[in-house]
């Protein structure tokens, strides 16, 4: 029988599901064969722990606090956090963008299009592995927070949200991510595409500084750019310093429009990262 006819016989949702989670399950295991890689993934967002708690953590003052422990490094440590965390799963997207273009030009692309298998399934495993190997990374980053004086001081509940939106955030931007490697002519370019459009984001936003500390006109930019949102939710959810309190709807209700920027994202990025997917693997 044809693959054709099998494909005609399969259940869509079923099949899709099911090479979905095979796909995702081969892409985890095919990173943990790769020990050098994996470690550099975790050692990264180490160093900007270590880099921003102690050389810039006595620096930069957190509106809001109480009289007299602005400059608390302590203080900016519990505010850093979170923006770390949004940083790096931010970055999932980059390993969506190499890992796909990777495969792209090793042909295994074209292998799976020679299977009888659903072809959104490969984008949609992809992307869920990227966002799931951010559990080991938040793990990591978790421990070298708490070592560094960072607490969760809202309950445990409250952190299992707040992780919950960071590991959504994540597999958001991996979506980002997958159209953008599908786009470009090689890994050398997904290396550079992967990472260009990541870091104007992280750094206009409240990941590292409170809002107010930005010039006028990037405030703005900073109020409505997701990551601030994701910060700012994630600082309500574990307890820790949100800096000044701010006029913008979406930082005062910043898991909401987390939430909301997260399926819209994903309802532009999904479609057409599945479309390039068939006319590229085409050629």
């Amino acid at each position: 029988m044809s693959a054709t006819g099998l494909q005609s016989r399969r259940p869509l949702l079923g099949w899709t599901i099911h090479d979905s989670l095979i796909i995702a399950r081969s892409t985890i295991t095919a990173s943990f064969r790769i020990p050098e890689a994996l470690f550099f993934q975790l050692i990264q967002p180490v160093i900007f722990v270590l880099l921003f708690a102690f050389v810039f953590g006595g620096a930069i003052p957190i509106p809001g606090a109480e009289p007299g422990s602005e400059g608390d490094p302590s203080l900016y440590r519990e505010y850093l956090m979170p923006g770390i965390f949004g940083q790096t799963v931010a970055f999932a997207a980059a390993a969506s963008t190499v890992g796909l273009a990777e495969a792209m030009q090793r042909g295994i692309i074209d292998r799976y299009r020679a299977l009888p298998m659903s072809q959104p399934a490969v984008l949609i495993g992809n992307t869920f592995a990227n966002a799931l190997r951010q559990v080991l990374v938040l793990t990591v980053l978790s421990i070298t927070g708490y070592i560094v004086g960072w607490r969760i001081n809202d309950g445990i509940v409250n952190a299992i949200l707040a992780y919950l939106l960071l590991l959504l955030f994540a597999y958001t931007v991996t979506w980002v991510g997958a159209f953008v490697g599908l786009s470009v002519p090689n890994t050398e370019t997904a290396n550079t595409a992967g990472l260009i459009w990541i870091f104007p984001l992280t750094f206009l936003s409240n990941a590292f500084v409170p809002i107010t500390a930005l010039p006028t006109w990037l405030q703005y930019f900073a109020a409505f750019n997701p990551i601030s949102a994701l910060v700012q939710a994630t600082r309500e959810l574990f307890g820790n310093p949100t800096g000044a309190p701010t006029d913008y709807w979406t930082l005062n209700n910043a898991a909401l429009y987390t939430v909301i920027s997260c399926v819209v994202i994903i309802a532009i990025f999904a479609p057409l990262a599945v479309r390039k997917y068939r006319t590229a693997a085409r050629k």
